[in-house]
């Protein structure tokens, strides 16, 4: 039955924390849990959440930086919620828009294009891994995770850098937008920069549909409104989640029935309804993750297991019915074993399910049988599933975005900071990814280009110089970063290697490396498989007055754990002095071999300290070089007009041919072109345009951004400004 009784209103509690697991005594929490109403103002709301233990104490109020909701008549565009078709009894909060999944349709949405990814599903390979515990082909990853609140979640990012810019995508093989309350909605779509950022390094991303537990607002009829048939035995809202995936460009859903006191045949239409979510979804490559709650009596039973009671919503007598079951967090060692033997006996594979670890309140230090899921010295028992691994972001006092990347980096590869070398057994028993788990890439084809840029910043940088001085975050805009943070190898001491966010030469980041280099160091980068060609060239931008080496190794390390065997080629400087500068290597020598990584090697004479940034590394054949498309018919589709102030919308024609992103920029009175935003998208909010003097118009221009951050010519269009 469900835990989920504390004494308090269920309906306005803020959130809750699952149970622990059972195989680990709970630890008390080193700061409360804000476990899942995600919008300000969802007074008399419930709150997607795991069920949590009795002894759980009242959730706080949303954390500080929580996007506030803004005006219904607001030209902003928000991430979708929806309720499967009724709504709740009387009005919604402020900010908050009701509305019905079964109403929608592409052709009525207003922000559909604002909403829509871009960038699709890269495949992804598996370097050998850099450690000799990782491995690869056994168990894999998924997180749930919260990047903004239900209602009012921006659709095209913020002006703060205070945000979960997730960036370990190389261990992970699923994400779940994780979010919904009965008093917002409870059918969530992911907004497009996380899944832009999530395609770009191969990770699926999933909607979550979310039927809460009635202590927390939960209303079986909206079970029962997911799940019907029409006159003809279809399942219409089957068809309308497909359709959404589609339209919005994501992959799949995560399917959360947690609302009690249904019986048999409704669980029977249930697994129906996911039969027929399958049949819609799977010819477009769509997939779906069955949380552990509703079994086959129709009751919310949490299991800690694939069992039983609940096998008929992961495979049943005609087949598959979900591509993965998460297993909630109740399991033991015994019931992850078992339940492992049973999806085998099923013929499916062990990994399809994901042992739950909530990591919401205490992060690394969260108590875990590990050797229950990723054990050294056997197989892997089954995967992993994360929940709210954005821990790392939410419980720092200092929430910068440096301080918020170092936590991250500690999260996924461990207190060694070199996934090379990690912690033999830490003594927080934190078990990091980067350990169990082999990385990924996507890195395969030229041409190939990181700026370092994380997605998010205190400042907006083109060529070295601060193009907007205004603190953002668009995970869309995320470069595909390193893999692997960071394996360094040195004779020396060995330097500190961070994201750093003070200066960049495009976007908000660069690689900092600083300290004593008492012996050259070399940093790796990149796992790769890129076919070198005649004209293949590299090029790196760097400031810090270092001898600079690019690495790129010709055939892979002899076994997991070995050196990478990179040869060594010397990046020729122009110039000396301080600032940024270009260095180009010819890797005509290696034509025609493949690059399996690549990695910098710095030298600097009389073993002193150094501070070297390297902003940008980019691999073309300059036999096909050509710079990108403009886009074609920018224009103003809406606007509000507010004295000397404007907010609106613009649109465009996609350009022709590869385009990375979209840049728009403001051009001033004085000549000046001041960054306003970006995005992988056709379309563009600006919440804030203000009248540059006695301007008579707002001028704007848009270019396209190829992979190696060449630009287009641009597209232009104005926004008159009224007389006075």
């Amino acid at each position: 039955m469900s835990e989920t009784g504390t004494g308090d209103d269920p309906r306005t509690a803020a959130t809750a924390p699952p149970a622990p697991s059972p195989t680990t005594a709970a630890a008390p929490a080193a700061r409360p849990t804000r476990r899942a109403v995600l919008a300000a103002g969802a007074a008399g709301a419930g709150a997607a959440a795991l069920p949590r233990p009795a002894s759980a104490a009242p959730a706080p109020a949303p954390a500080p930086g929580a996007v506030p909701a803004v005006p219904a008549a607001s030209l902003a565009p928000y991430a979708s919620y929806w309720f499967p078709d009724s709504l709740p009894a009387g009005a919604p909060g402020p900010g908050i828009v009701w509305r019905s999944l079964a109403d929608w349709s592409p052709e009525s949405d207003p922000d559909l294009a604002h909403n829509t990814a871009s960038v699709p599903l890269a495949p992804r390979f598996a370097p050998v891994p850099a450690n000799r515990t990782a491995r690869a082909g056994r168990a894999r990853i998924s997180a749930l995770v919260s990047f903004g609140p239900t209602a009012g979640n921006p659709s095209q990012g913020s002006a703060t850098a205070d945000h979960y810019a997730l960036s370990h995508w190389a261990y992970l093989d699923e994400l779940v937008f994780w979010g919904g309350s009965a008093g917002e909605g409870i059918v969530l779509a992911p907004n497009a920069p996380v899944v832009d950022a999530a395609h770009r390094n191969g990770v699926p991303v999933l909607g979550n549909v979310f039927l809460p537990p009635v202590a927390y607002g939960g209303d079986l009829q909206w079970t029962r409104d997911l799940v019907r048939r029409d006159p003809i035995g279809r399942f219409p809202l089957a068809e309308r989640l497909v359709e959404v995936a589609r339209a919005y460009g994501f992959d799949g859903w995560f399917v959360n029935a947690e609302t009690d006191g249904g019986d048999g045949a409704l669980a029977t239409r249930t697994r129906e309804f996911l039969h027929a979510l399958r049949a819609a979804g799977s010819p477009h490559g769509l997939r779906i993750t069955w949380y552990d709650a509703m079994n086959s009596t129709g009751r919310v039973g949490w299991q800690g297991a694939l069992n039983a009671l609940n096998q008929e919503f992961f495979e049943d007598r005609s087949g598959k019915v979900a591509d993965s079951l998460f297993v909630d967090f109740r399991w033991t060692a015994r019931s992850l074993a078992e339940s492992a033997a049973l999806a085998e006996r099923l013929g499916r594979s062990r990994h399809e399910l994901w042992a739950a670890v909530d990591t919401e309140s205490r992060g690394w230090d969260t108590r875990v049988d590990w050797d229950a899921i990723l054990p050294r010295d056997r197989d892997h028992v089954v995967s992993l599933g994360l929940y709210r691994p954005e821990w790392t972001r939410n419980h720092l006092t200092d929430r910068s975005p440096g301080a918020f990347h170092r936590a991250d980096d500690r999260f996924w590869t461990g207190e060694s900071l070199d996934p090379a070398r990690p912690t033999p057994e830490p003594p927080s028993g934190w078990r990091a990814p980067a350990t169990a788990v082999a990385d990924r890439s996507t890195v395969a084809a030229l041409p190939f280009g990181c700026s370092f840029n994380t997605g998010h910043g205190l400042r907006w940088y083109e060529g070295g110089a601060v193009a907007s001085d205004r603190p953002w975050n668009h995970l869309g805009l995320q470069d595909r970063l390193p893999g692997r943070r960071w394996v360094v190898d040195t004779a020396g001491e060995r330097p500190s290697v961070t994201l750093d966010f003070a200066d960049a030469w495009r976007g908000g980041s660069s690689l900092l490396v600083a300290g004593n280099l008492t012996a050259p160091a070399s940093i790796g980068l990149h796992g790769t498989r890129l076919p070198l060609t005649p004209g293949a060239v590299a090029e790196l931008v760097h400031s810090g007055g270092v001898s600079v080496e690019l690495g790129v190794a010709t055939r892979e390390p002899a076994g997991p754990g070995e050196p990478v065997p990179y040869t060594w080629l010397a990046a020729a400087t122009p110039g000396g002095g301080p600032g940024w500068r270009t260095s180009r290597v010819a890797l005509a020598p290696l034509a025609g071999r493949t690059a399996y990584a690549l990695a910098v090697r710095i030298t600097v004479p009389g073993k002193r300290a150094v501070s070297w940034r390297l902003g940008a590394l980019t691999l073309r054949d300059t036999a096909r070089d050509r710079p990108p498309a403009a886009p074609a018919h920018l224009k103003v589709d809406a606007s509000a007009r507010r004295g000397a102030e404007a907010e609106l919308r613009l649109s465009w024609d996609r350009a022709p041919g590869p385009v990375r992103h979209y840049e728009l920029h403001r051009l001033l009175p004085d000549g000046t072109r001041r960054f306003l935003a970006g995005t992988c998208g056709t379309a563009l909010h600006l919440p804030s345009v203000t009248r540059a003097g006695g301007e008579r118009a707002a001028a704007f221009e848009l270019r396209a951004v190829d992979e190696t951050y060449a630009v287009s010519a641009p597209a232009r269009t104005t926004l008159p400004w009224r007389a006075g």
